[in-house]
């Protein structure tokens, strides 16, 4: 992809009529960084965006398939850890059918259910390497009960049970940044789901993969993927439940963040109306199903993903602003419901990094320690962490504090 970036880049630069040093002026970026994407060098994501919008052209135009680089020498520990969860999701397809295996007994869809919602719950208080362990027997049980019944509503539970399980699948692989296989997985997910005949959870898996759309840049299809569905699910909202107006809200979350993040500000702000709309309806912070949109939904939440959406534009000094809000503090939240702790966890990361944005690393500091204290093995696979971290490290002039050291550390950061 470096290859055709820089040559998109330089492309569209010389069209604007743009030197580099102008062009970074626009971007708000240095003159450095400019000439390193020219030169085929890396650069972060939200670097592109700022490009982009400076160009006056999508992050996606500039983005272009290329032949990968080489493979480095040192072994992905992941291609061993996650071994039996792969053989699980992708088993070896021949000429002839291998032999599954088939419950020799009749199953208990009903307590298969319960064991993945407790998975679920594992995975929310961030127990990944218990998830990672669980995973392959429930999919190997999921596999064997779809099995066993060949029609009926046994089938259907069966068929949705699976489902359950690709996406708790999905979204720990998609949070480890195993994105292939989160792909294999929430395809399952939503293609079980659709064949259960359950449009929410199918429109939860939707929710997924639009999730890890975004995290392998695919911001075209993103939108798509998420304006499409939330045209098909749209609720009657004089009767609609809570979760019809969650799964719909989400998926105008999803779409509002691939057009923001694709330079796209008022399709993205017409997303966030929807979204504003649904949360409307539903009144408070809503739960509902793990298995439905595996997170709250609300008024505070469409609030906490507006200030996201204004980091990834830059604009940090209204996320420090807007994250002083009452209306963005816990004090609301015997009112509003509380969100998610994923939810606000990646809010107050959004804050951090407006933080070290304006110069004030302390506070910066105060918000990935609070973050530590809470959620110290989700904070550790956040790349926006560890670059918060290494910005702070950049612009600290005096010798770093113990606090800073050990943070560094935690996030495998080095100065």
């Amino acid at each position: 992809m470096a290859t055709e970036l820089a040559d998109n880049v330089r492309k569209y630069r010389r069209r604007a009529g743009m030197s580099q040093e102008e062009l970074a002026y626009a971007a708000g970026v240095s003159p450095g960084t400019v000439r390193k994407v020219e030169q085929g060098g890396t650069v972060r994501m939200e670097t592109l965006h700022a490009l982009a919008r400076a160009l006056g052209v999508t992050t996606a135009t500039l983005l272009a398939p290329d032949a990968p680089e080489p493979v480095g020498r040192a072994e992905d520990p992941n291609r061993v850890n996650l071994i039996q969860l792969r053989a699980a999701l992708t088993p070896p397809v021949g000429l002839t059918d291998l032999d599954g295996e088939t419950a020799e007994e009749e199953p208990n869809v009903r307590r298969f259910r319960r064991t993945v919602h407790d998975g679920a719950v594992l995975y929310h208080s961030d127990s990944y390497r218990s998830v990672a362990s669980q995973l392959p027997a429930l999919l190997r049980d999921a596999n064997s009960a779809v099995t066993y019944y060949d029609s009926g509503d046994e089938y259907r539970q069966a068929m949705l049970a699976r489902a359950e399980a690709f996406q708790l699948a999905g979204r720990y692989l998609t949070q480890v940044r195993q994105y292939d296989l989160a792909y294999t997985a929430l395809a399952g997910a939503i293609t079980d789901a659709r064949s259960a005949g359950d449009t929410l959870t199918a429109a939860s898996g939707v929710i997924g993969m639009c999730w890890l759309l975004l995290r392998q840049g695919r911001l075209d299809e993103a939108e798509l993927l998420a304006s499409q569905t939330a045209d098909a699910i749209e609720p009657r909202l004089s009767r609609a439940t809570p979760d019809e107006c969650a799964a719909w809200g989400w998926l105008a979350l999803r779409a509002a963040a691939a057009a923001g993040r694709n330079n796209r500000p008022e399709e993205a702000r017409h997303y966030h109306r929807v979204a504003s709309t649904a949360a409307s309806a539903v009144g408070r912070e809503h739960t509902g199903s793990f298995f439905r949109h595996w997170t709250t939904f609300g008024p505070l939440t469409v609030g906490m993903k507006g200030v996201e959406d204004a980091m990834v534009v830059g604009d940090a000094r209204t996320v420090v602003r807007r994250s002083g809000e009452d209306a963005m503090s816990p004090k609301v939240w015997k009112s509003t419901g509380r969100p998610s702790d994923e939810n606000w966890n990646r809010h107050r990361l959004d804050v951090a990094r407006a933080h070290a944005r304006t110069g004030d690393l302390s506070a910066a500091m105060d918000e990935l320690t609070g973050i530590r204290r809470a959620s110290p093995e989700w904070l550790r696979h956040q790349r926006m962490a560890a670059e918060t971290m290494q910005e702070i490290l950049k612009k600290r002039k005096r010798t770093l504090t113990a606090e800073m050291r050990d943070m560094a550390g935690h996030l495998g950061v080095v100065g």
